[in-house]
């Protein structure tokens, strides 16, 4: 948490069940997938043998805070809470996804002393359109692929 930067944020969304201490979970930090990360590991327990009928909470959250400068208008903070269970109205296919990672330094943190991160906006602005075109491909190829072999073979 920004509080000190290693108490879980689990155990403040804690205080949103009282009474409920029988609540299993983690805090998955790693940047923007730390959220994905979470989601599908609380779908794949849901899915699995060690489920016992109790549902997931994911949240995940971003804050973004940028020094002086042309990143500055881009601050801001988002989060999104999601439950997760069998059974849902909305499903998700674990095979029917695709996934991109690259070691590119246009966003860090080199002095935690520091709240503020070096950002290279050009650089992350082309990282992520290479990555939208590189998964889109990727997915789309995964789908053709599940789709031929679905086909009868006569």
């Amino acid at each position: 948490t920004l509080v000190d930067k290693s108490k879980s944020t689990k155990t403040v969304l804690m205080d949103l069940f009282p009474g409920n201490t029988d609540i299993e979970g983690a805090t998955v930090v790693n940047a923007c997938y730390g959220g994905t990360a979470a989601l599908l590991n609380a779908m794949m327990w849901a899915e699995s043998d060690g489920w016992d009928g109790r549902y997931a909470i994911v949240v995940a959250t971003d804050i973004a805070a940028y020094a002086r400068g042309p990143a500055r208008p881009t601050c801001g903070a988002g989060a999104v809470a999601v439950l997760i269970g069998r059974d849902a109205p909305l499903t998700f296919n674990p095979k029917e996804r695709a996934s991109h990672a690259a070691n590119v330094w246009d966003f860090f943190k080199p002095d935690h002393t520091v709240e503020y991160p070096v950002v290279d906006g050009a650089l992350s602005q082309a990282c992520y359109y290479q990555a939208l075109e590189d998964v889109y491909t990727r997915f789309c190829g995964k789908m053709e692929q599940q789709a031929a072999s679905s086909l009868p073979t006569n």
